[in-house]
């Protein structure tokens, strides 16, 4: 017991004797148990915020109608799940236009943004190239104020582009943010390579396609999600520009019949009555189907968040 108590108190003595450098700073020390504890509930608290309203609105999309009335709305569990609301969804109906509607511009949308994009922004990434530096101004112009809704309906008007998918794609079609990002992340790239390439008899296009983008994979990932997060979201442009039902993307049915509580009949689904599942079922259905594609899409995106993002948004 006394070897003991000397040994304790040697090691007491070392570790007081112990230059103050090695000291770790009070941020990365051993946090109390009380801290651990709060800081596990606390996210446990959010998590379950964002989780049991998601299983929510996917539970209800699949309950029949008796879970439905029994628990006043919102579903947690069904015992006896069915995909009846996702097949009258899909049988051809409103919604099922809608959401070809909507898979369209955004495939449309994103190609044609991201080929415009990144042609702006590299060539904003070459200091000779033709008009440089009026065009730089004019796209930090268009990113600091914008035109309004007023101007930009008289002009997509003007165009004829009412009660057309193009209205959708055309007045977005090139971001200045996005430029922005992507023209940074151009400049942080070795110059070397590409005057390496010249000497090698290499145009502009042939280094931009073989040199740039390959090394740009991050930054082009990342903002062809924005490009297609802005489009499948489209919502009040379609509002603005489409007066035709036939020609609304799912997100502007989603607030005709889900916000609004507009209940879909056998007429908007292509359904036969028998058949015609709960309308809590139906609204939740097209709600799920709005959210999944992006869902889908992000996993593979978010790696490339980090370097493709951060690199180009500090520098711009």
């Amino acid at each position: 017991m006394t070897g003991l108590l000397e040994t304790t108190a040697e090691r007491r003595a070392r570790r007081n004797r112990q230059p103050a450098s090695d000291e770790r700073p009070a941020w990365m020390g051993r946090q109390p148990r009380w801290v651990t504890a709060a800081r596990g509930a606390v996210l446990t608290v959010a998590c379950l915020a964002v989780i049991v309203p998601f299983v929510a609105v996917v539970m209800t999309s699949l309950a029949p109608q008796r879970d439905i009335s029994a628990r006043g709305g919102l579903v947690l569990f069904t015992s006896e799940p069915s995909l009846a609301a996702y097949r009258a969804v899909l049988s051809g109906g409103v919604v099922t236009r809608a959401l070809s509607v909507s898979v369209v511009v955004t495939v449309v949308g994103t190609v044609l943004s991201l080929a415009c994009t990144i042609m702006l922004a590299y060539a904003l990434s070459r200091p000779g190239s033709l008009l440089h530096k009026p065009i730089l101004l004019m796209t930090l112009f268009t990113l600091l104020f914008n035109p309004g809704m007023i101007p930009m309906y008289l002009t997509v008007k003007q165009l004829g582009l009412i009660d057309n998918l193009a209205a959708l794609i055309l007045p977005v079609v090139v971001n200045a943010f996005n430029v922005i990002v992507m023209r940074s992340f151009f400049l942080e790239l070795p110059s070397e390579l590409t005057e390496s390439a010249k000497l090698d008899g290499a145009g502009e296009l042939r280094i931009l396609t073989l040199i740039v983008l390959p090394l740009s994979k991050a930054v082009v990932a990342v903002v062809g999600l924005f490009y297609a997060v802005a489009y499948w979201n489209a919502f009040f442009s379609a509002l603005l520009y489409l007066p035709s039902p036939e020609k609304w993307p799912l997100q502007l049915v989603l607030r005709t019949f889900v916000v609004n509580q507009t209940p879909l009949g056998t007429d908007e689904l292509s359904a036969s009555t028998e058949s015609l599942p709960p309308q809590a079922s139906i609204q939740m259905a097209i709600l799920v189907m709005s959210i999944i594609p992006i869902l889908i899409i992000y996993p593979f995106i978010q790696k490339h968040f980090s370097k493709g993002l951060l690199i180009g948004a500090v520098k711009g």
